[in-house]
């Protein structure tokens, strides 16, 4: 079965069944499973039920479609995202945003928690991403290209949208939150990154490392809808001297005591968007 033909399959079964009309998408990464909290009236899928959707497998993350409002603005809640390093394809790990696409999302918000790369950041800073590094071994738009999904060649200039970038900013400023722009370098993962890892992607002009996120925000960009990025730093990968030993634990426990900023962010973002 052709891709578009398993997104109007899955759209068709979430149209039964939920008649709203959302114009805001969000991904949630992991340990910010928080702002779920925030969504009013909520309609939720399971993964399971959705034809054709992905199961998450990484600890942190649920396999969860919610609809519902924040701040009086109808969004989908994606809560538990699929990465290429648990075996799916880039098709399958970006097949949600497909799905978003088909039920009318225009602009999306992205969020991950990521290795930082700038000597300037604290674990807990939250970094609103302005432009990516991709160093994925697959491309998402891999393989024979449908025009009703969008063109052959799509421009990656503005990749991140500017205005809300700007509106991020002053959000953080106003509640003198401890947040940067940046560069995200997205890589395939599992492992963390070794010393000379981090510092080539540093060097590189990367800001913050992580294992989602890009393949995510080209098809986004692919299919016309607008993206805004942000992660919480979890972790030091860069200078060396300021690395310290790293679990996957501790990644979550670090994103979820940044979880109060990072929500207070985006839903201010979220209200701003009607």
């Amino acid at each position: 079965m052709e891709l578009i033909d398993k997104v109007a399959e899955s759209a068709g079964y979430i149209l039964s069944k939920y008649k709203g009309t959302p114009k805001v998408g969000i991904i949630l990464g992991s340990g910010l499973a928080r702002l779920s909290d925030e969504i009013e009236n909520k309609s939720i899928f399971q993964y399971e039920e959705i034809p054709h959707f992905p199961i998450t497998t990484v600890k942190g993350h649920k396999n969860q479609l919610i609809f519902g409002f924040v701040k009086g603005v109808e969004v989908i809640c994606l809560s538990g995202r699929f990465h290429y390093y648990e075996g799916y394809n880039m098709q399958e790990v970006t097949f949600p945003v497909r799905l978003m696409k088909a039920l009318g999302v225009e602009k999306l918000i992205v969020s991950n928690a990521a290795g930082g790369l700038n000597p300037v950041q604290e674990v807990g800073d939250l970094m609103i991403i302005q432009d990516h590094i991709n160093l994925t071994p697959e491309h998402p738009l891999r393989g024979k290209n449908n025009e009703l999904l969008g063109p052959r060649f799509p421009d990656m200039k503005h990749l991140y949208d500017l205005k809300m970038i700007e509106i991020g900013m002053q959000i953080a400023r106003k509640n003198k939150l401890r947040c940067t722009t940046g560069v995200y370098v997205g890589v395939q993962g599992p492992t963390f990154e070794t010393q000379a890892e981090y510092k080539m992607f540093h060097i590189m002009g990367g800001d913050a490392v992580g294992m989602s996120t890009v393949p995510e925000v080209i098809v986004a960009r692919h299919a016309g809808i607008a993206v805004f990025g942000i992660s919480v730093i979890a972790d030091i990968g860069y200078p060396p001297e300021r690395m310290e030993n790293i679990t996957h634990d501790i990644v979550l426990q670090k994103a979820r005591e940044a979880e109060p900023m990072m929500t207070s962010l985006v839903v201010e973002l979220i209200a701003s968007l009607t």
